[in-house]
């Protein structure tokens, strides 16, 4: 096995087709690249001519020392990290290639030496995290909720929901609330909803609108903008979906609004689901990822929607020495 550095065209036609985040394609990449200090280097294993192993990563260094990021903070991506990609489906056979691919990175990006950091939060296809361990790594494991689709109708989804959830849906119905997709403008709409909400309660918003507004048109088709409307057409709140080969994912939005005390995030929830369904941007896409299962209050109501658990892992450099560099980069994404 080889591991090489390639350009975004490489990586366009290496890229699997299906086990990816939506932040892995192509377009994505090269938004976070062009909105991000750091340098962005990406990574392919070959097996002969063959791709076997994937890893973008957002290398910064300063005077602390260096930090190489999947995916870089305070970007709103919720996963991204290493893809592997198996010739062959024996067991044996695809923990080599899991083995050999990290082995290659660990040496590539030397996060032993002194005050340089590796930091990695794994798409959900990435099951074995043990050759990261095996080398000194922290592992932590995080969970979200994925709702599974496939092979299904609106009916039966919803029977799947929690009681009060359904009668949710139901009474935003009856009060004359509307969920439909809408362009770029809505988009913004909506980010400036989340950020005046951050505002309310005295934090910071991150998030940067110029790189949210260029993500939004890169994304094109993979990308969907939910808004919740009363019966005069006044915005109650929306919700943007983003969508990869896999999954439809829950990214920004969904601030808590309520018409005639009606919740109306749980209306715009169902409209995308239902739009999965019945009229998915992509044939292949088969769940709806509620990003996110680790804070008890949101489990509460994530839960509700009947959605499996499904587990991911943060790899982290490990070591005491470390404390230093990981506050000055701010590895933790607000």
């Amino acid at each position: 096995m080889r591991l090489e550095q390639i350009d975004l065209s490489t990586w366009a036609s290496a890229l699997p087709p299906s086990g990816f985040e939506v932040f892995h394609l192509p377009a994505a990449l090269e938004v976070l690249d062009g909105h991000t200090s750091a340098t962005m280097r990406l990574y392919a294993a070959y097996k002969g001519q063959e791709p076997v192993g994937l890893l973008p990563v957002f290398v910064e260094q300063n005077a602390l020392g260096r930090a190489a990021l999947s995916p870089p903070p305070s970007m709103g991506v919720p996963r991204l990290g290493p893809l592997v990609m198996p010739t062959s489906p024996k067991q044996r056979k695809q923990e080599s290639v899991n083995g050999e691919f990290v082995d290659l990175l660990v040496e590539e990006l030397e996060p032993e030496a002194s005050r340089s950091l590796l930091r990695l939060e794994c798409p959900l296809s990435y099951d074995d995290p043990r050759p990261f361990e095996w080398a000194d790594f922290d592992v932590d494991p995080t969970f979200t909720y994925v709702l599974d689709l496939e092979s299904t109708t609106t009916d039966a989804v919803k029977r799947s929901f929690s009681k009060d959830l359904r009668r949710e849906i139901r009474s935003a119905d009856d009060a004359g609330v509307t969920v439909d997709v809408e362009g770029p403008e809505a988009a913004m709409r909506v980010y400036h909803d989340v950020a005046a909400r951050y505002d309310q309660q005295d934090e910071s918003f991150a998030l940067p609108e110029a790189y949210f507004e260029d993500l939004v048109e890169a994304m094109d088709e993979r990308c969907r903008v939910y808004v919740a409307r009363d019966p005069d057409g006044d915005y109650l709140s929306g919700i943007v979906a983003l969508y990869s080969n896999d999954t439809a994912a829950f990214w920004q939005g969904g601030v808590r609004h309520t018409y005639d005390g009606v919740s109306v995030n749980t209306r715009l929830h169902w409209e995308i689901i239902a739009d999965l369904v019945e009229d998915p941007p992509l044939d292949s896409v088969w769940g709806y990822d509620l990003v996110g299962a680790n804070t008890p209050r949101l489990c509460r109501y994530k839960a509700k929607f009947g959605a499996d658990l499904v587990p991911y892992y943060t790899l982290e450099t490990g070591g005491l020495g470390m404390s230093v560099a990981k506050r000055a980069y701010q590895f933790v994404s607000r």
